[in-house]
């Protein structure tokens, strides 16, 4: 069992601590570890294998409990036992899905229960940090200190303690601020196929963005991007206010899940602080692979396209747990606003995780592999994406903008073909004509290097001036052709 795993006995306070909302009571942390603690050591035995998963006779623990196979003969290198996790009941016997490899696994061996209950402790001392599914270190930071245990898996939020979105969210990206405004506790998807850049995109927004705390959860990446996209994309004045939650497609399906429902519990703590959070993961697609397996190996019978009925269960109870929530007992009321990378197989919008994400989030950005084939960063297309909360935290200038921009390029997608193989007759559609002159500056406003970064001010002031041209272009006489 990794040291963040197990909470420290008395988590004491920090100056910064003392600043970040509720009053910070030194004895909760020690009162969640002793609820959250086996009371009586259970140990079950090994009665078979099936698929990815051990059967384990006489463990009398409830779904969820972590468990551990001690090694009788470790291997060189290995410490300890194997973790594994109860993930469903057949007949008599406990399913457990090891966290790790199975190999080296025997008939009767000895399965010990740990902990009945999800936890992973949490903590100040995360940030600029990179941990595992299990909330341990995995960078060379050394350990964590002064963590409390909180549940990865809590209860969701009521709705009645969610507070309204009011304020805007800023994300240092153009095209988003001022075509899609994001809202402070917003849920938005990102689709895009692979290759169009997402994760580059991540990081703009990572750098650029208003909130106080980044939380990055990079769910089934291969290992070879993921400290490329900590050096590269997100930087080291990205890294400072992040925490990164990392598990690579070659983890367990186990491991992949918990360090998604890690990373929300994670932001659940600063957020609880009175911190505005931005929560990403990369990439629900992959959490939704991973729970397909995990359902399948418990015996769920699959569905669409072999995603089992839970997978779409798991992602709305995911989903929900991003929004802004009212001040309370044990909380200051501080907001987390979600982006959630959406992998979309085929470029295919309807296909099934697609399709559900689409109906939970707040909004969703489209990027496009034909702007990406043109060199437009990012290549999100405006006309498709749209966020539900963007005329809530905008002003009337930029939402009168917004519109404007938004009819002229679709006149000018509606005559983009005739355009460009010459075959427009100019004259034909006033709007049309308006749209192909302002079209140059329609598109510089909407590109945007990775590396340049616009204060929100000053995007939204070049919009709503280029807008007011438009409409008075729009607005004179239309003149008649030959």
């Amino acid at each position: 069992m990794s040291a963040a795993e197990v909470p420290s006995a008395v988590p004491s306070t920090t100056a910064e601590d003392a600043g970040a909302g509720p009053a910070f009571d030194v004895l909760a942390g020690s009162f969640a570890g002793v609820e959250g603690t086996q009371p009586v050591r259970v140990v079950g035995r090994v009665s078979g294998l099936r698929g990815m998963t051990v059967l384990v006779q006489d463990l009398p623990l409830p779904v969820g409990s972590l468990v551990s196979i001690p090694q009788t003969e470790p291997s060189p290198g290995l410490t300890g036992g194997r973790l594994g996790e109860v993930i469903g009941l057949s007949g008599s016997r406990a399913v457990v899905m090891m966290l790790g490899a199975l190999g080296g696994v025997r008939a009767g061996d000895a399965v010990v229960g740990l902990r009945p209950q999800r936890t992973v402790g949490v903590g100040w001392s995360m940030l600029g940090r990179v941990v595992d599914g299990l909330g341990a270190p995995i960078d060379a930071g050394g350990p964590l200190h002064n963590l409390s245990p909180r549940a990865i898996d809590p209860p969701p939020l009521p709705p009645m303690r969610r507070r309204r979105i009011h304020a805007p969210m800023v994300t240092g990206v153009r095209a988003v601020d001022v075509m899609c405004t994001l809202g402070c506790g917003q849920r938005v998807g990102l689709f895009a196929g692979p290759g169009v850049g997402k994760s580059t995109l991540l990081g703009t927004i990572a750098r650029n963005c208003s909130a106080d705390v980044n939380v990055l959860a990079l769910i089934g990446e291969r290992g070879r991007e993921v400290k490329e996209f900590i050096e590269g994309s997100l930087g080291s004045e990205g890294l400072k206010r992040s925490v990164v939650v990392c598990s690579t497609g070659d983890e367990s399906p186990l491991m992949r899940i918990r360090a998604a429902m890690v990373a929300c519990s994670i932001a659940e703590y600063f957020r609880d602080h009175g911190r505005r959070v931005l929560l990403m993961l990369d990439s629900v697609t992959r959490f939704a692979h991973a729970h397909r397996q995990v359902g399948l190996s418990a015996g769920e019978p699959p569905a669409s396209k072999g995603y089992t009925p839970g997978v779409f269960a798991a992602m709305a109870r995911l989903l929900e747990r991003a929004g802004a929530v009212e001040p309370g007992p044990g909380r200051a009321g501080g907001s987390i606003t979600g982006v959630y990378t959406v992998l979309v197989e085929g470029d295919d919008l309807t296909e099934p995780v697609a399709d559900a994400a689409r109906g939970i989030l707040d909004g969703h950005l489209i990027l496009t592999r034909q702007l990406a084939h043109r060199g437009h960063y990012p290549a999100i297309d405006v006309l498709d994406s749209v966020s539900r909360v963007a005329d809530d935290v905008s002003d009337e200038s930029l939402r009168t903008a917004r519109r404007t921009l938004r009819r002229c390029i679709a006149a000018y997608r509606d005559v983009e073909d005739l355009v460009q193989i010459g075959a427009y007759a100019r004259g034909s559609s006033p709007e049309a004509d308006v749209a192909i002159d302002y079209w140059p500056r329609i598109n510089e406003l909407l590109r945007q290097g990775s590396a340049e970064r616009e204060e929100f001010d000053r995007a939204r002031d070049r919009s709503v001036k280029l807008a007011m041209e438009i409409a008075a272009a729009l607005s004179r006489p239309a003149r008649r052709v030959g």
